[in-house]
Parts: C-alpha cells; sequence; structure tokens
C-alpha cells in the first residue's frame, strides 16, 4: 500500500470543528468538504489533491465526535494523515472509513508542499533523499483500508459468505 502526494503541514490540536466546521453540517459530504480546514488554510480545499497528505502535530481530530471530519478528508482524496498523535475517536473514525492515520515523530522534519512517499505495510516515508522509519499498520488495518472502511469490508465478506452458502446448496 503505497501513498505519494503533497504534504499539507498543520500544527497542533487540529480540531473537528476545523475539519468539518459546524456551520457546514447540514451540507452534503462533498460540499461539506469545500469548508475542510478553511479556517486554517483557506486554499486546502480546492487545491487538495488525491493522494495529498495532511501532516500535523499533536492531538488531530480533537472535539467531538463527529465522523464527518474523517469522510470530509476523505472526500477531497487525502491520502493519509500522518500526526505526533491523534484524538482516539477521530483516529477510529478514520479507519473505519478507508483513511490512513499514522503516527509519526518527525512532523517538524516535513515542509509544507514537500513531495511524499509512504508505504503503508512496510513502514517507510520518503522525502527527497530522506526515509523515516513508520510503523507499519497491522495487516488487518491494512486490509480494512484496502476495502475502502469497515462498511465496505462488511459487505464485501457478507457477499463472499452469500456467494459460498449459494455454492454449498
Amino acid at each position: 500500500m503505497r501513498v505519494k502526494g503533497r504534504a499539507w503541514v498543520f500544527g497542533d490540536a487540529i480540531n473537528t470543528d476545523l475539519l468539518a466546521p459546524g456551520y457546514a453540517m447540514t451540507l452534503p459530504p462533498k460540499e461539506l468538504a469545500q469548508h475542510c480546514l478553511e479556517a486554517a488554510n483557506p486554499d486546502f480545499a480546492r487545491e487538495v489533491r488525491p493522494g495529498d497528505v495532511v501532516v500535523a502535530g499533536d492531538n488531530f481530530g480533537l472535539g467531538s465526535s463527529r465522523e464527518q471530519a474523517a469522510i470530509s478528508l476523505h472526500t477531497l482524496g487525502v491520502g493519509a494523515v500522518l500526526a505526533r498523535s491523534f484524538a482516539r475517536i477521530f483516529y477510529r473514525n478514520a479507519i473505519n472509513i478507508g483513511l490512513p492515520a499514522l503516527s509519526f515523530d518527525a512532523v517538524d522534519e516535513i515542509a509544507d508542499g514537500a513531495a511524499l512517499d509512504l508505504d503503508l505495510a512496510e513502514g517507510w516515508l520518503k522525502r527527497g533523499g530522506d526515509t523515516f522509519a513508520l510503523k507499519p499498520l497491522p495487516p488487518h488495518i491494512r486490509d480494512l483500508i484496502a476495502a475502502g472502511g469497515l462498511m465496505a469490508q462488511l459487505h464485501e465478506k457478507m457477499a463472499k459468505q452469500r456467494q459460498a452458502e449459494g455454492s454449498d446448496a
């Protein structure tokens, strides 16, 4: 599992209201995503490209349990989120929708706009000629992300089970 894209660097304590602002919560997901991180970087939602990587400091995703925070990043095509630490609920929401979220201590080594190449299975990040170690995602989490999230994985398993039951008849 590889992710390649530009770094979008943010600081500590990026909260769910920055990711999915309360005033826009009644909008459909694609429209809500257009407000993602606008208070921290007004250009983010307009300029982020599929595969780009959000890099942040401590306690990324703190605040409410709104899953729209992770959904907005995923909807915009963010390939992964690297942070020194995550709020528990945001981390779980991200993984559940298939958005890789990885703890990364060397966030200060990554500049905004840097070209990044991550290998989620092997556990490394390359930036230019530098390689940084990442804790690889466990196989069951990689499988969940590859399936497109928890619900997609569940539907896939149920379809296989129905198919196996049909072939036994």
